[in-house]
C-alpha cells in the first residue's frame, strides 16, 4: 500500500513539472533593450511592444539602461538576455559599432534579434525597424528653409557622437542645408548628449557666442527640450526658431505657444509594435523585411489638432504600462 502511494505521488510530481515545462514553452520571451528609459519615446516604444506580446502570446522582457550613453550597461543587459536563452531580443543600439560583438554573439547562439530606433554595423539581425532618419532630417531642413527665406545662422544641438539615427538625422539635415540652401549658415554644431541639462547648456552657449543666430536645429527630444528652455531664458522664444526631433507633453505645448515652430515625429509606438512582431514572425518560421520604415510626420501649429497627428501625440502608454 505505501508503495502504491508512493508510485502515485511521484507520478503526480511528474505531470505537474510536465505541464509546468509545457506551460513555460508556450509562452515566448522577447527580450526588449532600449538606449535608455527616460524619454517618453522609449515609454512609447515599450508601451508598442507590450501591445504587440499581448496579441500575439508573448512575454515581454523590457531592460535597458537609466541613460542614453551607458554603454557597458546596455552590452551587459544583452549579454544577460542571452545567457537566459530568451526566444528573442529586439534591441536600440546605443552605438553603431560598441554593439556588434552583442549582436553577433546572440547570432552565434542562435537567438533572433531584431534592431529598432538606430543602426548596427552588422547584418546579424532579422530586421531593423525604425524611422528614415536621414529623410527625418531632410524634412527638418525643409522646413528651415521654408521659415528663413531670408537665411540667416543656425545653430545645430547634436545629440552624442555613435548614436546612428541621430547621425543620420544631423547628416540629412546638413547635407541638404548645403546643398540647396547657400542663404542658410550653419555656425555652431554641439553635443546635448541625449541629456536635457546638457542640451539646455549647449543652447544657451550658442545663444550667446552667436547673438544674431535665426534658428536652431535639435535632433533628439532632450536637446529639443534644451533648446527651447534655452531661447526662453535668452528671451528668445518665439524669435529664434526652433525645428526639433520627437515630441513630449511639454514640446507640443509649445509648439502651440509658437515657442517652438516645429517637430519631426516619429512613431515609437508603431515601432515597438514591429520589432516585436518581426522576431515572433520569424520565430514562426516567416521572413520579415529586412528594413522596415516607421514613418515620421512634421507637426506643426497648424496641423496640431489634426485628429491623425494626436494619435501620433498621445499614444496610449498607461494602458499597457500600468
Amino acid at each position: 500500500m505505501q508503495t502504491m502511494k508512493l508510485r502515485a505521488a511521484l507520478a503526480c510530481l511528474v505531470m505537474l513539472f510536465a505541464n509546468t515545462a509545457c506551460n513555460r514553452s508556450t509562452q515566448l520571451r522577447i527580450a526588449v533593450v532600449p538606449k535608455g528609459q527616460t524619454h517618453i519615446f522609449w515609454q512609447s516604444i515599450h508601451a508598442g511592444a507590450v501591445m504587440a506580446g499581448n496579441e500575439m502570446g508573448a512575454k515581454i522582457l523590457w531592460n535597458g539602461p537609466a541613460t542614453e550613453n551607458d554603454l557597458s550597461s546596455q552590452i551587459g543587459i544583452v549579454d544577460d538576455f542571452i545567457s537566459q536563452h530568451v526566444d528573442g531580443i529586439a534591441l536600440a543600439p546605443a552605438d553603431g559599432q560598441s554593439l556588434v560583438p552583442v549582436v553577433e554573439h546572440a547570432d552565434a547562439e542562435h537567438i533572433p534579434l531584431s534592431i529598432f530606433d538606430s543602426g548596427i554595423q552588422s547584418d546579424k539581425y532579422v530586421s531593423y525597424v525604425s524611422t528614415d532618419n536621414y529623410k527625418g532630417g531632410v524634412m527638418a531642413a525643409q522646413r528651415m528653409a521654408l521659415i528663413l527665406p531670408g537665411g540667416g545662422k543656425i545653430g545645430v544641438i547634436a545629440t552624442a557622437p555613435g548614436g546612428v539615427s541621430t547621425m543620420e538625422r544631423e547628416r540629412g539635415f546638413k547635407e541638404t542645408i548645403e546643398k540647396n540652401s547657400p542663404n542658410l549658415k550653419i555656425v555652431a554644431f554641439q553635443y546635448g548628449m541625449s541629456d536635457r541639462a546638457k542640451s539646455l547648456a549647449v543652447a544657451e552657449d550658442i545663444l550667446t557666442a552667436n547673438p544674431d543666430i535665426k534658428a536652431l536645429f535639435c535632433s533628439n527630444e532632450s536637446g529639443s527640450i534644451g533648446a527651447v528652455q534655452g531661447a526662453k531664458s535668452h528671451n528668445l522664444a518665439g524669435k529664434v526658431k526652433i525645428v526639433g526631433f520627437d515630441s513630449s507633453p511639454t514640446l507640443t505645448e509649445d509648439v502651440q505657444a509658437g515657442n517652438i515652430d516645429s517637430l519631426v515625429v516619429q512613431n515609437p509606438f508603431h515601432m515597438g509594435y514591429m520589432v516585436v512582431k518581426t522576431l515572433v514572425d520569424k520565430i514562426h518560421g516567416q521572413t520579415p523585411e529586412k528594413r522596415i520604415d516607421t514613418g515620421a510626420t512634421l507637426v506643426t501649429a497648424d496641423n496640431l489638432k489634426d485628429p491623425a497627428v494626436q494619435d501620433l501625440l498621445n499614444p496610449p502608454i498607461q494602458k499597457y504600462l500600468k
